[in-house]
């Protein structure tokens, strides 16, 4: 099973090498040539668009930064549709607009290959370990027949329902990751106001219940907030995209989202602070100024 590989940043350089350790024959793309030179050297094979990946792989698996990357690869010129073979399978781990997810859905069907939605849970960190968790919408035939793929990434692959529903449950899983976030930033500036030490307050949460096996709280802050180190391990603009998309699918289905309201517009103020680079947890130091609280270790 020849797999290909389109879209080699912060997630997908790492998840296609898993793939090629594996010992999948792997053929790779990028619009940045350079961002395959580790796997190249390993023995992967580049292709020159993503219709050329499609054209010579079984499985083909894209990871771009949102749903016009995701049409502009699949659907445009030189794209994966122009090249696809029937019985082919092409796994979308974008965190995408169910909508766009089933449009292309029914385009690749018409070739007679399958689309599954497989978006990624567990952040970078989870990515450089292989442990992610992927929510899968579509086909569970297909699922089956690709599971060794995803295998070598993975510590969970969860199938959803049909076709979308990866997309769906990513968006909420999603905010409501990102909003945790936030409301973890308000209960540690006020314990530290009101008298706590910050480390002593960062133990305690740690030995505690609620968030001792929170991702954010146990890898992403310590590596960010409590250093004031914001390089993006997942840009505050990516965060700020799935948050509009989440906000447009309550819009869609007339659920009323308050509390999501606020989380975005909170990440849009920090948008508008020029951090759309920085890592999403750079959004908790606006609560820091107000607090008049730093939250370092």
């Amino acid at each position: 099973m020849r797999v290909g590989f389109i879209g080699l940043g912060n997630m997908g350089e790492p998840l296609a090498g898993f793939v090629l350790k594996a010992g999948f024959p792997l053929v790779v793309h990028d619009i940045r040539r350079e961002a395959a030179a580790t796997l190249l050297d390993r023995g992967a094979v580049w292709a020159e668009s993503p219709r050329d990946v499609a054209a010579r792989c079984d499985v083909i698996c894209t990871c771009v930064p949102g749903p016009p990357e995701m049409q502009a690869v699949m659907l445009g010129p030189n794209g994966v549709l122009e090249g696809l073979r029937p019985g082919s399978a092409v796994i979308d781990h974008t965190t995408n607009a169910p909508g766009v997810v089933r449009e292309v859905g029914v385009a690749i069907q018409a070739r007679g290959a399958q689309l599954l939605d497989a978006p990624l849970d567990g952040g970078r960190e989870g990515a450089l370990e292989g442990q992610l968790t992927l929510f899968v919408g579509g086909d569970e035939a297909v699922l089956r027949r690709v599971k060794p793929v995803l295998d070598t990434f993975s510590r969970s692959v969860v199938w959803v329902g049909e076709l979308g529903a990866g997309s769906v449950t990513k968006l909420v899983h999603n905010a409501l990751a990102m909003s945790i976030d936030l409301l973890l930033a308000e209960c540690l500036t006020l314990g530290a106001k009101a008298g706590v030490a910050v480390p002593r307050l960062v133990e305690a949460f740690r030995e505690g219940c609620i968030v001792s096996q929170n991702m954010t709280f146990t890898k992403r802050m310590p590596a960010t907030l409590f250093r004031g180190d914001f390089a993006a391990r997942f840009a505050l603009a990516l965060a700020y995209k799935d948050f509009r998309l989440a906000g447009d699918l309550a819009t869609q289905h007339g659920v009323p989202t308050r509390l999501l309201d606020l989380c975005q517009i909170e990440l849009l103020e920090a948008m508008n602070r020029g951090w759309g680079d920085q890592d999403r947890i750079k959004a908790s130091t606006l609560q820091e100024e107000r607090a008049r609280v730093t939250l370092r270790l």
